[in-house]
């Protein structure tokens, strides 16, 4: 097994909770002189910035989200108050992709950088990548940070890079320059893999040795067909431009937190208490700052809107001692039927059961309407059918169906109640609204409000 950081990953509990305790120290004298919000807000919230000793007293303080991010910069405010160096020291500057409302800027110095990468190097290797290796990154060059990020992970640690930015790059790029890892979606590497496979070349048979997922969370059924489709294992990785980069290694055991670097916590639905570890909540974090280096935007206590939860906080089989969380998913991606939540993913499960893939390309959609009472919700999926006329639509319908109400007993109830409509539409290729889009699709959405 190799590492990037071998005597960072590998220190014993008590030796890396002394130095996360180091660090949120570190990090909350650093905050107090640089950054104009945090000056502010310990003022405000009565909090004596040199009480804060250790990671547990990070849970005595308030949390913030990203609206407190966007009303603390233009146009709300006539200063980036989160901005935590000079103009001269910013690197970068970012935002996010302002899904969720107007984007939240961030200001990266180059000692940013660097600890961004690193994380991303410390997952790479983790999950076998090394010299000799060629990486097509099929993510976005812009205002997010994730494919730049990796780019420079890969340069640590000797993996040539592809920087193609979409997956719909020509296919003889991988005739011609043979890479061995592919980073993207999963749609993506779906859409990728059938395009491969028109062109007369097999994924199984293109000498692909590794796929690494980012960009979204999935269900393990798409991810198990993904897998199936290319004939070899995924690595899956989460980050934002938070700074909250994590990413499981060749145990697939559970995404390693870089625990020196971001600190995470578990909060309950209602942000007020923290949940043990095994139970989903929402993943709070701190960004920490090594002594002597500089970041351009600090974050302590920050909401992800993300849901995980803690897997193990044991020593890995792959000897990395930083604790294990399950892939996030987006609490923005929730919607709810008569008071149950349900995820996109939980959707996504439902269309990428096993039998189903006989007849579908797993492209989908799903809208919630109003019904003709209050009481009443209507459920439309639609699905892309590789061949309409051969798809065995009952066969789907029920495996939906059962899948779902497998998930939640409640929604079943509510369908036998009649509080629940399901209405299934199968499409042809390249039919479905999604295809419509320029940016981005949501793949559940809510259109109750609208009717």
């Amino acid at each position: 097994m190799e590492y990037f950081r071998q005597d960072i990953e590998t220190l014993v509990r008590g030796d890396l909770d002394s130095l996360v305790d180091e660090r949120v120290r570190n990090t909350v004298s650093y905050a107090t002189k640089h950054s104009l919000f945090y000056k502010k807000w310990f003022d405000e919230n009565n909090i004596r910035p040199e009480s804060v000793r250790t990671h547990e007293d990070l849970r005595e303080l308030p949390v913030i989200s990203g609206r407190t991010i966007r009303e603390n910069q233009p146009p709300v405010s006539q200063e980036f108050m989160f901005r935590s160096v000079p103009w001269p020291e910013v690197y970068t500057i970012h935002e996010t992709s302002g899904t969720s409302g107007m984007p939240k800027s961030f200001f990266l110095t180059w000692d940013d950088w660097n600890r961004y990468a690193e994380k991303y190097a410390r997952i790479f290797k983790s999950q076998g990548f090394g010299k000799g290796d060629r990486m097509t990154v099929c993510a976005s060059y812009g205002m997010n940070i994730g494919a730049n990020t990796m780019t420079l992970a890969a340069q640590k640690t000797s993996v040539t890079v592809i920087p193609e930015g979409k997956c719909t790059f020509p296919v003889r790029v991988i005739r011609d320059y043979k890479p061995t890892i592919i980073v993207g979606s999963v749609f993506k590497l779906l859409r990728l893999a059938d395009k491969m496979k028109e062109d007369g070349l097999k994924p199984e048979e293109s000498g692909i040795k590794r796929l690494v997922i980012g960009g979204e969370s999935f269900a393990p059924e798409s991810r198990a067909y993904l897998d199936e489709i290319w004939e070899i294992e995924s690595y899956n990785t989460y980050g934002s431009t938070e700074g909250s980069m994590c990413g499981e290694c060749m145990e697939i055991a559970g995404l390693h937190v870089p625990e020196d670097l971001v600190h995470v916590d578990i909060y309950d639905h209602n942000m007020r208490n923290f949940v043990r570890d095994g139970e989903k909540g929402r993943m709070v974090l701190t960004t920490l700052v090594p002594e002597g280096e500089k970041a351009g935007t600090v974050l302590i206590n920050y909401d992800t809107e993300d849901l995980t939860r803690v897997l193990s906080r044991d020593q890995c089989p792959c000897g990395r001692t930083h604790m294990r969380i399950e892939n996030p998913c987006r609490e923005a991606e929730n919607v709810y039927i008569a008071g149950v939540p349900v995820n996109r993913v939980d959707i996504e499960s439902c269309v990428f059961q096993r039998e189903n893939m006989e007849f579908l390309t797993g492209e989908y959609e799903a809208f919630l309407y109003c019904g003709i009472t209050e009481d009443e919700c209507i459920l439309r999926i639609s699905m892309e059918c590789t061949n309409p006329e051969e798809c065995d639509f009952e066969l789907v319908k029920n495996n939906f169906t059962e899948h779902l109400f497998g998930i939640s007993p409640a929604l079943g109830e509510n369908y036998a109640d009649g509080e629940l409509d399901i209405v299934f539409n199968f499409t042809g290729k390249g039919e479905l609204e999604l295809y419509r889009l320029k940016s981005r699709p949501r793949r559940l959405v809510d259109r109750r409000q609208a009717t």
